[in-house]
């Protein structure tokens, strides 16, 4: 029976269940990568496991998000986490190291493994063969304390590949074309896996670029084979010994088919503001630009930066406009030096950050009010930047130097007339620098965890009651997304390891008095449309609502990791039967969920809601395991209830 890579791999990973789609199944995880920014509650949830060191072949912690100094609180966690990190037998990469999905690219990542990242953008790795997967914090601490992920079986779209992309276009149309083809939902629930002839011409880190914005396509996983161009990116990271050929079987099969043939893509952008508005540049060409950032979790590697450096070369900044590189890491920032690509940056007028996330998580870099800012990054949602109303478009370096150069949204094409492509290449052997990575040490006995006045501990959750009796404290409509619940930025993402204070920030973008409301209501719940949770993998949109006393949140559909960060911190997720019920809900009204622990633990999957005399069908599409989770008031909870 022929088979694809994504079902190969699995099945290699399986600990329990069978592949069928949607059935609940648990993997056996090889690497752990954490970040600062979810970084901090995972070490709290893993030090509450009360374990002397991890248990999975490989953790990482980065510190690449909340790199901003403006108080004491950023500097704690990274002690904290610096200290953690030592004690439990984990590899730390150290701020301005790099943002981790690259870095775990270029230095950790092995074809074939299944890595679990509490970021989602961790399918960054599918570059060089990874199944990696984003989820919770909580989830991604349990792993590293040796339980296996659980995760509803995905199904496999397969994405034919044909032909070879033109010049001036690069990896980000391919995912941009993606999105324009399926939108932010259309890949919920599954691993993207690209195969076909046209496979062979994408670099490793063009493949890197096209895994990362999986996760905006709400993709569980997207993977490509391990191939010679993996080979190729292993040797020169002077890791050769960690490849091996991996690809699906002739006449293997998908869940779901789509082909793409290179050589018509042309140059796209996704106007604000989200990921899948997207249109050809020139559809959009001429409108006038402020701002350009090229770099983050995305178009960060040197391909990227060097085809940017290769573009500006001899020209400049437009006036007015202010240009900024992030590089990936400190290892793309020395290649791109040692080749010359510093000066040419510096010399077109052009700011150098430190290797890290930046603007792309609102840490710095918002622009200004009314400003069109164009960038390389994976996401723009709404005042994700850190300013109300932003005008952030998406697109390729290639479109980003062009429109840098000119003033205006231009279709790097044009630029065909004065110059030649510069088709630049990945380094055969990198200038390899691992000063920012401290490895695990021999002897962690004398290790003291430090703990800075803004890290509180874990709060605790009272068990599911027999019968809810709740508040509606907001409704709310489609596509709201983590950064809607809980905001990223300079204010809010220092607070991570302070649960009482960053529930002050819940949904305050859309409604400020959302907090006190649902303080002040008690037993809470939120209201909500389609695909609700969307975007980043932040537990804290589970742990502050529930905190405010959130017991339930009732939508017409949730994205993948928000619905299961809601049950491991309590919150009962549930869907409405008739979509059309949504309208009888408003802010204020009562419900009443009878015998709802009866319900939870009998396995039934429809739950009736009373709101102003009337009956609600809603249903519970949860697993067996994850209703325990919800009866002990969170997975925190019934773990420690299990160990005792």
């Amino acid at each position: 029976m022929s088979k694809n890579l994504t079902t190969k791999i699995l099945e290699a990973h399986l600990v329990e269940g069978a592949l069928v789609p949607e059935t609940e199944i648990a993997i056996r995880i090889d690497h752990t990568l954490l970040q600062d920014a979810t970084g901090t509650m995972a070490m709290l949830e893993f030090i509450a496991m009360g374990l002397p060191k991890v248990k999975v072949n490989l953790a990482a912690q980065y510190i690449d998000h909340n790199l901003l100094q403006t108080d004491y609180k950023n500097a704690d966690d990274h002690a904290f986490l610096t200290s953690a990190a030592m004690k439990f037998g984990m590899y730390l990469s150290k701020p301005g190291n790099g943002v981790s999905h690259q870095v775990h690219l270029e230095r950790f990542g092995v074809p074939g493994i299944i890595l679990l990242g509490a970021d989602s953008h961790s399918p960054t790795a599918a570059g060089i063969s990874v199944l990696a997967i984003g989820a919770g914090g909580l989830d991604v601490a349990l792993a590293m304390a040796g339980h296996p992920f659980n995760l509803p079986c995905p199904k496999v779209m397969g994405v034919k590949l044909v032909g070879e992309l033109t010049d001036w276009v690069s990896g980000k149309d391919v995912i941009l074309e993606m999105l324009r083809r399926h939108t932010v939902r259309g890949a919920v629930g599954a691993v993207i896996e690209y195969f076909g002839p046209g496979v062979a011409s994408l670099s490793a880190t063009d493949r890197a670029t096209i895994g990362n914005m999986g996760a905006e396509l709400g993709a569980t996983s997207s993977i490509f084979p391990s191939d010679e161009r993996t080979r190729q990116f292993l040797e020169s990271q002077g890791r050769g010994n960690d490849w091996r050929p991996l690809s699906a079987d002739e006449g293997a099969t998908y869940d779901e088919y789509d082909e793409i043939d290179l050589s018509t893509l042309e140059p796209l952008i996704a106007c604000p503001s989200s990921p899948d508005n997207v249109v050809p540049v020139r559809e959009v060409a001429g409108t006038k630009v402020d701002q350009v950032i090229v770099g983050s979790s995305v178009n960060s590697s040197y391909r990227d930066l060097m085809t940017v450096c290769r573009i500006m070369e001899g020209n400049r900044v437009a006036p007015g406009v202010h240009f900024h590189v992030n590089p990936g890491s400190r290892q793309v920032l020395e290649n791109i030096a040692q080749d010359g690509g510093v000066m040419m940056l510096l010399m077109a007028g052009i700011s150098i950050h430190q290797s890290g996330c930046l603007g792309c998580i609102g840490m710095g870099q918002a622009p200004g009010t009314d400003q069109v800012s164009l960038r390389t990054f994976p996401r723009n949602f709404p005042g994700r930047s850190g300013t109300k109303g932003d005008k952030v478009y998406l697109c390729s370096p290639e479109t980003a130097a062009a429109s840098g150069m000119y003033g205006v949204i231009t279709d790097p094409r044009t630029l065909a007339k004065s110059r030649s492509y510069p088709a630049v290449q990945n380094p055969v052997k990198y200038l390899l620098d691992d000063s920012g990575i401290i490895a695990p040490l021999k002897d962690r006995s004398m290790v003291e965890i430090k703990t800075g006045p803004n890290i509180l501990p874990f709060p605790d959750f009272a068990a599911l009651p027999d019968t809810l009796r709740a508040g509606v404290v907001i409704v709310l409509g489609d596509n709201i997304t983590t950064d809607h619940i809980m905001p990223a930025g300079n204010k809010v993402l220092p607070l991570r390891s302070n649960i009482p204070a960053i529930s002050e920030h819940v949904l305050e973008q859309v409604d400020a008095d959302f907090p006190a409301r649902a303080l002040a209501t008690g037993d809470g719940i939120i209201v909500a449309g389609e695909n609700y949770g969307q975007g980043s993998s932040r537990e804290h949109a589970a742990i502050a609502p529930r905190y405010l006393g959130i017991r339930t949140k009732i939508a017409k559909s949730f994205a993948r990791i928000h619905k299961a960060n809601l049950v491991n911190f309590g919150i009962v997720p549930l869907v409405f039967k008739n979509p059309a019920d949504f309208d009888l809900f408003k802010q204020g009204d009562q419900v009443l969920i009878p015998d709802i622990r009866r319900l939870v633990e009998s396995g039934t999957s429809e739950i009736p809601v009373f709101v102003n005399g009337r009956e609600v069908a809603t249903v519970l599409e949860i697993s067996d395991r994850q209703r325990q989770e919800l009866l002990a008031g969170g997975t925190l909870n019934l773990v420690k209830q299990n160990h005792h």
